[in-house]
């Protein structure tokens, strides 16, 4: 029971008068005002009259606001009367526990003004708690060796209350073995022992039944009772023993590891802790398949059991007591086999990677499956997991290929996890699965792919050349160079020679570089094709296109279309009438800017004029107008200087200078020109027949060109003159010199030989006999061979030579068996002989001498077996060729014979040898183990037996184990028992009785011998312990523990360890701790180790609830022998309790306005430590407009020391921190959070100064043009603003009727449809206004800015049609030289800019060609010099255009008067005669001499023809009289070497080489062989000239025929040349 419940005051009960007259006295105690009730009053009992204590009136109560500021609403104020009253349940236990005073300190808040004031409230103690056990029912256990007077501690009650309500003593039911004992505390807290009085037997009552009653001594008295329940525990004199001595089971080998192979039980006659056995394995180091629960006897199945291995398990178990006594039994287990064993698969190939772009089939690997089970269950098959583009096909036995079996694709999964499952056929069918992970390679099989569809990028012009403008990305999902991409230009709208030098793209990154400086004038935007292709191979591409727009800047100044200088220099004039009206417009300022946008926005601005105030000029049109009427002193030059500037930024400028002239039109000059019809030109009729004339002899001169030719070609064409191109080679026609070969070497250059099978080859060969003059050449035997073709084969033919087996060895061998068979020899040697010790007389037992074992090939023949024995070729004796052991070869069998066989070879015979191997005594029989122990209670009975280990001996008959023997003891005996297979086995027997205390082990010496000579034997230490019985009780070292702890040490935190010693030994010496008498507060506190007796904390601990603990301790054997202690805990005091803040009073939100020193709330702090650790100090943190002030006691109050600003910071999060003096301080943060209320001190504002719009002329009535937003940082209707323009007029009318604004939103709309030519731009003044109170506003100024669209036509200004409607007329001098200006077409447009850009152009003129039109002037000059034959008047009709979209036009007409002076114009109007065009005459002149010219050369061509006639009719008669005289005449009369070889040279060109580069065609010409080479016969034949040439033999043919032309320079050639040349020329 702890001591935090105190002993209670114990001053007398004051009377109930001292409780009225207390608040009396309060003012002499000081501020704090003390009351004392008792406690559990009911909800709105009265404590006392605070308001009368504090000397408040009731009256005074609504103003002051009398109330309670507590931590827990214990206590409220009556706002009526004052009082104070109970407003929940006060339970004196709950608030103040064990503690002899309990009160509660609160304050009391009063404001107006505000003040604190401190009260004290006692709460007395009553008896309302009844003393209570921590338990109903108590259990206690008492050996009944326990010695009467024996005391046993009991479970103590608690009582809450204190004083004399708390508990005052202990009762016990009558009993004749027990009685009752009140012990008391230090502390003053009682607590029961029970004393034994008579001993106990557990034969006549197991169990005794008592009451145990608490008592106090309240009014009334309350009282509690506890069941107490004593158990009478045994002592150990039974054994355990089993309910079989043998256990057998069959098990599958397939169970898992856990299984229950069976449950073995014992039961043993005592009960409780000597009732408690535990199974274990006699020899548990050598069983690992099985495991043992070794308190419910039950066999598990520990490792997987497999049948192949171990087929049968016998196992010993033993069973021990609490007090040491054991009992064994054996257990039996079959297994069962089953079909356990799961498929195995192994590949044996296995690729890296497999590219994507495999064909179907592709091999991918090789595997392998292997199940270790036979028959069906060996039986495996394979399939594929999962869908994969793969499939297993079966290559052979248990072999299986992985093959492809759909096309792979590595961007949609490059890695595959194949899963192959193999299943065997057993019942229940098992399987295996194995997995691969196949790479798949990348191919290059994916063009890159552009980020974008097309790319659009804005490029400002003069831009820095080498500057990237744009970048274009494109990705490949392949991998390495297939991924990699590279970026050029393939097209473009621009020159490719050009390209490179305005934009190149980086190969790497795909950022485009701007190359040169763009000018938006020249280039406004051009196209480009990029192309990304990726490095793979083949390479993949993909194209996109990127257009580049070039935005304009302020680089070109404005350039003065009109007025311009002349070609000469000269200034150019406008005429200007004299009776002009104010506002006539005279000329127009036409300036174009090659920029656009603002910077082509033109104005227009005078910089000087010679008489200022006479003319205006338009701002935006560039209109020249009279600002007044002409006045007589008016000068008649006028000049103006005219600037003209464009909008850019900064703006550029350029000046024009106008001319004027005040005249009148030329028509009051020129009388009016009517049109005369021109006379006929004669010179044109002469030119006429002259062309015809030419044209007449042309066509005479080329029909008797064609004539001529035809007449050739038909006198050509009879079969004389054709005959080269005939088919026949030539058809004689008259004599022919006769051939001669015997002087010629031309028969001897070549042979031809022609073929009647369509192809005629002409090679080049040596001829092998020498031809005869009368032999034709050509036309040879062509079935004779050159070189005739053989074909001969030798069969070589091989002849198979049988062969015959013999069958004498397989039938020596036969017989040699059959002898064998006959008879065996036997031999005898003992074990572990020396290496080459004799056997047996090999050679005389085969009847052969020693040295004839060789010559007969004798040899032992074995199988299967290490070879045991050798022949010895010198004595022929069997000898030992190693060890032999007995033991290893036979095992345990009685007999050990070994049969061996030699081998004859000469006579094919084959004997059989049977050894035995004798036995001798070489092993000592050896037990398992070197030390045994052994353990028997020291109640262990005489004649008690328990099992030694058996000795095993490998040796057979007298060699093996015969006998045991013990060392000599007092106490133990050996009997040796002999079972049905002969073995012994030794027996320990207990011949006294054992006293531990006497002795408490035993040593012996069990040894095992055998009967061999010499004799062998082995020992085995036996170590004999006595286990002893549960006769000690734990006594501990203290009786009492006293310990010392700070309240702050975490849980888990050691305090110290009891301990208690038991002088008995094994289970009975172990002791457990356990608490008693803890009360319900104590309990979750403390946690004790059972086992090691360490006390630590559990829960935190508080010295402020309880600063000391006493409890009891108990160590308790297995045998329910009981030891006990005290402990004493003292709680130290630290500093643990951090600071509270309450908030006691918080006005928020708070104006933005408000004062420095305006108070924002009331703060209350509290520490329930005590000293310095409860002095607490506070303070706020980061720089805020706030302060903490100390008030009275621990109150404070937070006030503003600046003022606040809702815009800045709308929301202010204090963090008010509080800390206490201790070591280490504590320290708590509060938040608070403080709202700022807004007042109306921000006017809108707009984000900037001003604004400019821009709007198109003929804009629709009702569109939004621009839209205002101001902000205004306030909220709420304080920011709420509202929008409107400023009332102004414009041209006379309200600004209202033309925009008008919408006062939410502030977007403006145009009420009217503007027009730029009366309204360039508007000025307003929007105003932005909120809805705080007072309202506050803001303006800014918005430029409206008209923008021109093309919507007036071109006005032509001059020429103008007079008044009249006759038309002018502008006089051209006749001198006049090309590009001479004849007058001007000057014309304006309202419209600006491009829009006002006008061009000029002539759109008919009565003589084209003879004037011109300038494009931008409008300047018309003469485009050649004037003739004599151009008229006189001369119509021109001029279009004026203008550039806008679309574009506009006027057109005007111009008559030209061609006359040096207006007198010469109405000289000539008068006498107009037709003029002779010089060019004419020269044209004429042209006629006649071609005419001549054709008609000399067509006679001079009839002239010629007629005599190469003549001519050629000479010749052929020439011929035909020489022609018998040249067949006799030599060769070297008629021609030259020279003109042989030119002959031959001529002779061999026509060759050309075909597509085969062996073979040639040689085209014979027909002219140079007609009756000469070829005879009659050969000429008949149609055969074909293209002959193919073998040019390996040409070579040397044709420099064997030169030599022979060399040498023979006969009259052959000279024949050959009269004969066949001349002919072929005619």
């Amino acid at each position: 029971m702890g001591s935090c419940a105190g002993k209670r005051d114990r001053a007398e009960r004051r009377p109930g008068l001292l409780l009225f007259l207390l608040p009396l006295f309060c003012p002499a105690l000081g501020d704090q005002i003390r009351y004392r009730i008792p406690e559990e009053m009911p909800k709105g009992s009265v404590v006392g009259n605070l308001a009368k204590d504090l000397g408040f009136s009731v009256q005074e109560l609504p103003t002051r606001k009398l109330r309670v500021s507590s931590e827990k609403p214990y206590f409220t104020v009556s706002a009526e009367s004052g009082d104070l009253l109970v407003s929940s349940r006060l339970d004196r236990e709950e608030i103040c526990g064990k503690n002899p005073t309990c009160a509660l300190e609160f304050e009391a808040v009063a404001e107006n003004p505000l003040n604190f004031y401190h009260v004290n409230v006692e709460i007395e103690d009553i008896n309302d708690h009844t003393p209570k056990f921590t338990q109903n029912a108590f259990e206690l256990q008492i050996s009944e060796s326990a010695q009467p007077g024996t005391r046993f501690i009991l479970g103590s009650a608690h009582d809450a209350d204190i004083g004399s309500n708390t508990l005052q003593s202990y009762q016990l039911s009558l009993s004749d073995h027990f009685s009752l004992t009140n012990k008391e505390k230090s502390d003053g807290s009682k607590y029961p022992e029970l004393v034994l009085k008579t001993p106990l037997d557990r034969e006549k009552q197991k169990s005794y039944h008592l009451t145990l009653t608490a008592l106090d001594f309240g009014t009334p008295p309350l009282s509690s009772t506890a069941q107490i329940r004593v158990l009478v525990t045994d002592a150990n004199d039974n054994a355990p023993v089993f309910s079989q001595d043998v256990y057998r089971v069959r098990l599958s080998e397939n169970v898992y590891p856990g299984t229950t192979v069976l449950q073995v039980t014992a039961t043993d006659k005592d009960e409780g802790v000597n009732a408690e056995i535990t199974f274990s394995f006699s020899e548990a180091s050598q069983i690992t398949q099985f495991d043992l629960n070794s308190s419910t006897g039950e066999i598990t199945v520990l490792n997987t059991l497999d049948f192949e291995e171990v087929k049968e398990y016998s196992i010993i178990l033993e069973a021990r007591d609490g007090g040491g006594m054991i009992a064994q039994c054996t257990v039996e287990v079959e297994v069962i086999d089953e079909n356990d064993n799961v498929p195995e698969v192994i590949f044996q190939s296995l690729p890296n990677l497999i590219m994507e772009d495999a064909e179907l089939g592709t091999h991918i690997a090789l595997l392998k499956v292997r199940d270790k089970d036979s028959k069906h269950n060996g039986e495996v098959t394979c399939k594929l997991e999962g869908d994969v583009p793969f499939k297993i096909l079966t290559s052979s036995r248990n072999t299986y290929k992985l093959v492809t079996d759909a096309v792979l694709d590595r961007e949609q999964n490059p890695e595959y996890n194949i899963t192959i499952t193999a299943t065997d056929r057993g019942k229940p069918p098992l399987s295996s699965s194995s997995s691969i992970s196949l790479h798949v390679g990348d191919v290059n099989d994916n063009a890159p792919v552009f980020s974008q569809a097309s790319y659009v990028v804005y490029v400002s012009e003069n831009n820095s050349p080498g500057a990237s403008i744009s970048q274009v990305s494109a990705s490949d999902p392949d991998l390495g160079p297939n991924g990699q991409v590279s970026y050029s230009i393939v097209a473009s709208d621009l020159e490719p020679r050009e390209l490179s030098s305005y934009v190149s793209v980086s190969a790497q990154s795909g950022v485009v570089f701007a190359q040169r400086a763009f000018d938006h004038e020249q280039l406004r935007a051009f196209e480009l094709t990029l192309q990304a292709r990726d490095h793979g191979s083949p390479a993949l591409s993909a194209n996109v296109s990127l257009r580049v727009l070039v935005s304009d800047r302020n680089d070109n100044a404005p350039r003065v279309l009109y007025p311009v200088l002349g070609s000469d220099g000269s200034a150019l004039f406008d005429m200007v009438p004299r009776a002009a009206e104010p506002g006539y417009l005279v000329t127009k300022v036409v300036a174009v800017d090659a920029d656009s946008g603002h910077n082509a926005w033109l104005s227009y601005h005078v910089l000087q004029a010679s008489e200022p105030g006479l003319f205006s000029l338009g701002l935006r049109t560039g209109e020249v107008r009279t600002a007044r009427a002409l006045g007589d002193r008016d000068a008649a030059r006028q000049r103006l200087l005219v600037a003209v500037r464009d909008g850019g930024q900064p703006p550029l400028s350029a000046t024009a200078t106008l001319h004027l002239v005040f005249a009148d039109s030329l028509q009051e000059v020129l009388p009016d020109i009517t049109d005369r019809p021109e006379p006929s030109n004669p010179q044109a009729e002469l030119q006429f027949y002259l062309v015809v004339a030419l044209a007449l002899i042309s066509v005479l001169f080329l029909l008797a060109v064609i004539l001529a030719i035809a007449l050739r070609l038909r006198r050509s064409s009879s079969p004389a003159a054709w005959s080269c191109f005939q088919p026949g080679l030539c058809v004689k026609s008259g004599p022919v010199v006769p051939p001669n070969y015997s002087e010629g070497t031309l028969p001897y250059s070549y042979n031809l030989c022609v073929a009647h099978t369509g192809k005629t080859e002409f090679n080049f060969l040596k001829c092998s006999e020498q031809l005869s003059s009368g032999q034709d050449i050509l036309c040879g035997d062509s079935s004779g061979a050159l070189f005739p073709l053989c074909n001969s084969s030798e069969l070589t033919s091989h002849q198979n030579r049988p062969r015959s087996g013999e069958l004498i060895l397989l039938c020596a061998l036969l017989g040699t068996l059959w002898e064998v068979g006959r008879g065996q020899i036997r031999y005898s040697v003992s074990e572990e002989t020396d290496k080459g010790s004799f056997v047996g007389n090999i050679s005389k037992d085969l009847g052969l001498e020693p040295r004839e074992l060789a010559k007969h090939g004798v040899r032992i023949v074995s199988r299967g077996r290490t070879q045991l024995f050798a022949l010895n070729p010198r004595s022929g004796s069997l000898v030992t060729a190693g060890r032999i052991d007995r033991e290893e070869l036979c095992a345990q069998s009685p007999r050990c014979l070994i049969n061996i066989n030699i081998l004859v070879e000469d006579e094919g015979k084959l004997f059989g040898i049977e050894i035995e191997i004798i036995d001798i005594n070489d092993n000592n029989p050896k037990f398992q183990v070197e030390d045994l122990e052994v353990k028997i209670n020291e109640i262990a009975v005489p004649g008690a037996r328990y099992p030694l280990p058996e000795a095993v001996d490998p040796d057979v008959g007298v060699n093996s184990l015969q006998s045991y023997q013990l060392s000599p003891s007092h106490h133990f005996s050996l009997d040796v028992q002999t079972g049905d297979d002969g073995a012994i086995t030794p027996e320990l027997v207990l011949e006294r009785a054992l006293d531990r205390e006497e002795e408490a082990a035993h040593h012996l010496v069990l040894t095992a011998s055998d009967g061999g000579e010499p004799r062998r034997s082995s020992t085995v230490r036996i170590h004999v312990t006595v286990l002893d019985t549960n006769d000690n009780a734990p006594v501990f070292a203290q009786p009492i523990y006293r310990v010392k702890v700070l309240e702050n040490v975490p849980p888990g935190t050691r305090l110290l360890t009891v301990t208690a010693s038991d002088p008995d030994e094994g289970t009975n010496g172990k002791v457990a701790y356990k608490f008693r008498k803890m009360n319900d507060k104590q309990s979750p506190l403390f946690q004790l180790n059972e086992n090691t007796g360490e006390i630590s904390i559990a829960k935190s601990l508080d010295y402020e609830e309880c600063s000391f603990y006493e409890m009891e301790i108990q160590a308790e054997d297995v045998g329910a022998l009981l030891g006990r202690t005290k402990l004493l805990i003292s709680v130290e005091d630290v500093n643990d309790n951090r600071p509270e803040v309450i908030i006691t009073s918080l006005f928020s939100p708070v104006l933005e306005n408000s004062l420095p020193g305006t108070v924002v709330a009331f703060l209350s702090v509290h520490d329930r430590d005590s000293g310095k650790n409860g002095h607490v100090v506070c303070y706020t943190r980061d720089n805020l407009p706030f302060k903490l002030e100390k008030s009275i006691d621990n109150y404070y109050r937070l006030v503003t020391w600046k003022y606040l600003d809702r815009e800045n910071v709308s929301i202010y999060n204090i963090t008010v921190m509080a800390s206490d003096l201790g070591t280490p301080p504590l320290s708590t943060e509060t938040h608070i959070t403080l709202h700022v209320a807004d007042i109306n001190d921000n006017p809108p504002t707009f984000p900037h100064a001003s604004y400019s719009a821009y709007i198109l002329e003929n804009n629709l009535r009702g569109g939004s043009i621009f839209s205002l937003t101001a902000h205004d940082p306030d909220s709420q209707e304080n920011a709420q603003v509202t929008y409107s323009v400023t009332e102004n007029t414009l041209h006379g009318a309200p600004l209202s009727s033309y925009i008008s604004i919408n006062s939410d939103t502030g977007v403006l709309y145009a009420l009217q449809s503007f027009d730029y030519e009366q309204i360039r731009d508007v000025q307003l003044l929007v105003t932005a206004s909120d809805s705080g109170d007072p309202p506050l506003s803001s303006n800014v100024s918005l430029s409206l800015f008209v923008l021109d669209q093309n919507d007036n036509a071109p006005e032509i200004l001059y020429p103008a049609l007079p008044t009249d409607g006759s038309t002018g007329v502008e006089l051209a001098p006749r001198s006049a030289e090309p590009g001479y200006l004849v007058t001007k077409v000057v014309a304006v447009d309202r419209d600006s800019g491009q829009n006002a850009w006008l061009s000029y152009r002539l759109l008919k003129a009565s003589e084209p060609g003879l004037f011109t039109v300038g494009l931008h002037t409008g300047e018309v000059r003469t485009a050649r010099a004037l003739l004599d034959r151009d008229a006189l008047k001369q119509s021109l009709v001029v279009a004026v255009q203008d550039h806008g979209q679309p574009p506009l036009s006027a057109t005007v007409t111009l008559t030209v008067a061609v006359a040096d002076s207006i007198p010469e114009v109405l000289a000539e109007l008068g006498n107009l005669k037709p003029s002779v065009d010089p060019d004419d005459s020269g044209l004429t002149l042209y006629l006649v001499v071609a005419v001549a010219a054709v008609s000399c050369v067509f006679l001079a061509f009839v002239v010629v023809l007629l005599g190469l006639r003549l001519r050629r009719w000479h010749k052929s008669r020439l011929l035909q009289d020489s022609g018998g005289r040249l067949a006799g005449a030599p060769t070297s009369h008629l021609v030259g070497v020279e003109e042989v070889q030119a002959f031959l040279q001529t002779y061999s060109h026509e060759v050309s080489l075909t597509a085969d580069s062996r073979k040639s065609h040689l085209i014979f010409p027909q002219p140079n062989y007609a009756d000469t080479l070829i005879s009659q016969e050969s000429c008949e034949k149609n055969g074909s000239l293209l002959t193919s040439i073998d040019f390996h033999e040409c070579r040397n043919e044709a420099d064997h025929g030169q030599a022979k032309a060399d040498r023979s320079r006969g009259q052959e050639i000279k024949t050959i040349l009269a004969n066949v040349v001349k002919p072929c020329l005619y």
